[in-house]
């Protein structure tokens, strides 16, 4: 049987959650389309990562390891979705793009095609308007991290981070005779309908994609800068963090 692989490899911010809770709730559904999640390949999603701030060239053959570590048993038709396969998020460990996503997928596909050469493979990209996706990402930042820049003062300092239809176009040159797929989380057709298709499931096979991560109101923005900014420990803010995301309101 032909050996067939879409992988959904990011953008952070962009759907990626809501496509992921969808597949995973319907992998009954969709078989016998495998459906691999960042928990079904963690070791690949790990090793993206670390060479996305490392950049060494061990790091970069750390990736193309768990690439052929995965790839060994599959069989059939395969959706991979995780977007730690793009990288950490610009914004983390002093990262200012999405610069070596085109270096990791490009050592990812080596992997794949060392194990299995008769591989068929494709690679897809959910997408977002630059504003809303800058600002998604500083709440996702104000969340997780100590981040003391206001919305507008990361909007502006990281504007060039959201050129992810530029990344897309640097990701196909560094995969010649490979289908690279922009998926517009604004499009007409949702991006999960989009990724579907791209293995051959049918639109009316699945819902219409569920919306998991929706825009939080200005207050808690507010509420969580205004605790990134305080005097507290890392531990305390972190701590005073989680008890006002519960609230959802400072």
């Amino acid at each position: 049987m032909p050996l067939r692989v879409v992988v959904h490899a990011g953008f952070h911010k962009t759907g990626t959650t809501s496509i992921q809770k969808a597949l995973h709730a319907h992998r009954a559904v969709l078989a016998p389309l495998t459906i691999q999640l960042g928990t079904d390949m963690r070791g690949l999603c790990e090793a993206a990562r670390i060479y996305s701030v490392s950049r060494s060239a061990f790091d970069l053959g750390y990736i193309r390891y768990e690439a052929a570590a995965l790839a060994e048993n599959w069989q059939g038709t395969l959706l991979l979705s995780s977007e730690d396969l793009a990288g950490q998020m610009p914004g983390r460990r002093g990262l200012s793009s999405y610069d070596t996503t085109p270096q990791i997928l490009a050592a990812m596909t080596e992997g794949f095609r060392a194990a299995r050469p008769e591989i068929a493979l494709a690679f897809a990209l959910t997408t977002r308007s630059a504003a809303p996706w800058l600002l998604s990402c500083h709440m996702q930042h104000l969340r997780a991290t100590r981040m003391t820049l206001s919305a507008e003062e990361y909007s502006a300092d990281y504007a060039a981070s959201a050129d992810l239809t530029g990344v897309i176009a640097k990701i196909a040159d560094a995969l010649p005779g490979i289908a690279v797929h922009e998926l517009p989380l604004e499009a007409k057709t949702d991006p999960l309908t989009a990724l579907l298709g791209l293995v051959g499931v049918p639109p009316d096979k699945l819902p219409a994609m569920p919306h998991k991560n929706r825009s939080e109101p200005d207050a808690l923005r507010a509420g969580l800068l205004a605790i990134n900014r305080s005097d507290r420990s890392d531990v305390d803010a972190r701590t005073a963090r989680k008890a006002l995301m519960r609230k959802g309101r400072p």
